[in-house]
C-alpha cells in the first residue's frame, strides 16, 4: 500500500520530525516552512544514523531512505549551532537544542560551536515539533540536489 501511494505522489510520515500523516508531492517551490523529502548523501554521520535506527534503508542512491523535514533556512542565511539551540540570522529556533546523547545513551554527532552562511542552493532542514529529531542540528545543511520533493499535508494528526 505504501509503495503504491509513493508511486502516485503520496508519502506517509510515521516519525515525529514533521506532523504524522499523509502528504502529497507538490509542484511548489522550496521555501521557508516548506516540508520536503530528501536523500541523505553517503557519509559516516548517516551510516551511524542508519545503524542506530534514526533513519532507514531505502531507495536513495546512498542506500538510505527518504527523510522528511521542514525548511528552516536557505541561501544567504547565517546559521549557528550552540548548546541552547540553532539560530538562523540570530533567531533561536524552537525545540532546536542539540541532545548530547540519544535515548540509548550514545553520543550524538556534534555541530555545536559552528557558524556558517548557507551557500546558494543550500538548505537547513529541521523539525519544529520535536526536540529529539535527527535533523540539521546534527548533520548541517543539505544541497538542493538532495531534495527530492516538496510535499504538502493532506491529512495529519
Amino acid at each position: 500500500m505504501t509503495v503504491l501511494m509513493w508511486v502516485f505522489g503520496f508519502y506517509v510520515n510515521t516519525t515525529r520530525s514533521i506532523p504524522l500523516g499523509v502528504y502529497r508531492k507538490s509542484e511548489g517551490p522550496i521555501g521557508y516552512g516548506s516540508y520536503v523529502t530528501f536523500c541523505p548523501p553517503k557519509s559516516d554521520i548517516f551510516d551511524t544514523a542508519q545503524k542506530r535506527g534514526y533513519i532507514s534503508a531505502g531507495f536513495c542512491p546512498s542506500g538510505y531512505g527518504y527523510i522528511m523535514k521542514r525548511v528552516a533556512a536557505a541561501s544567504g542565511d547565517v546559521v549557528s549551532v550552540a548548546d541552547e539551540g540553532v539560530r538562523v540570522n540570530g533567531v533561536l529556533l524552537p525545540l532546536s537544542a542539540p541532545q548530547l546523547v540519544d535515548k540509548a545513551g550514545r553520543p550524538m554527532p556534534r555541530q555545536q560551536g559552528q557558524k556558517w552562511t548557507l551557500a546558494p542552493a543550500e538548505y537547513l532542514l529541521m523539525s519544529n515539533i520535536s526536540p529529539i529529531s535527527f535533523d540539521g542540528r546534527y548533520y548541517g545543511p543539505v544541497s538542493a540536489g538532495q531534495i527530492r520533493d516538496v510535499i504538502q499535508p493532506v491529512w495529519t494528526w
